[in-house]
């Protein structure tokens, strides 16, 4: 039974993600959810409690999802950069939910605020040793700014069609940017490295 419980609960997860991805909070239907899932539509409520709970949760299993398969920024800063890069590239409907999020939440506090900034916070610390610097605000700084270089080009690839589109096809656009944010990546960590991190 717990097992039945589980596997329905990982499939409402994966319905939920395409169609929230798609469609956002206000747009999505719990009803095609529970089809996509291949459950009934009380299953939801059960499980989530209401469609913004299974929001909510559907968002922090994408953030598991890319805790597990890219982890904290090890010796190599700049490969991790372009592991968080390869991670939303491969799979664009974390970053699609993050910016649903942010149109549906704004400013106000998310479910599960605390959970979620403990993991950035472990992942700040982590960014502070391996640049020998203290992990605080510039710290923070820092590591945002390197998510920053990784998600966006795969947040907003409408903008990375049309400033490079033109010059390059798609897939060689891919490589050229992720080699860019790399190097980039990799030029902010040296300067870090000699001067310390921004106060």
């Amino acid at each position: 039974m717990a097992r039945d419980t589980a596997v329905t609960r990982q499939k409402l997860l994966a319905a939920a993600r395409q169609e929230f991805a798609a469609l956002g909070v206000a747009g999505a239907r719990v009803d095609r959810i529970a089809e996509l899932a291949g459950v009934n539509k009380e299953r939801v409520y059960g499980h989530f409690g209401s469609k913004e709970g299974l929001f909510a949760s559907t968002v922090s299993a994408a953030m598991d999802e890319l805790t597990e398969q890219v982890g904290k920024p090890g010796d190599d800063i700049a490969a991790w950069v372009g592991s968080v890069y390869d991670f939303h590239r491969e799979r664009p409907e974390l970053l699609r939910l993050l910016l649903w999020e942010a149109l549906s939440c704004g400013g106000s506090e998310l479910p599960g605020e605390e959970r979620r900034a403990d993991g950035y916070a472990l992942k700040v610390d982590a960014l502070a040793g391996r640049l020998g610097v203290e992990p605080g605000p510039g710290a923070a700084v820092v590591l945002l700014s390197l998510i920053g270089l990784a998600a966006w080009p795969n947040a907003v690839p409408q903008l990375a069609r049309l400033i490079i589109g033109s010059r390059l096809d798609a897939e060689d656009s891919a490589e050229v940017i992720r080699s860019a944010v790399v190097d980039l990546a990799s030029g902010l960590v040296k300067g870090i490295r000699s001067t310390g991190a921004p106060e």
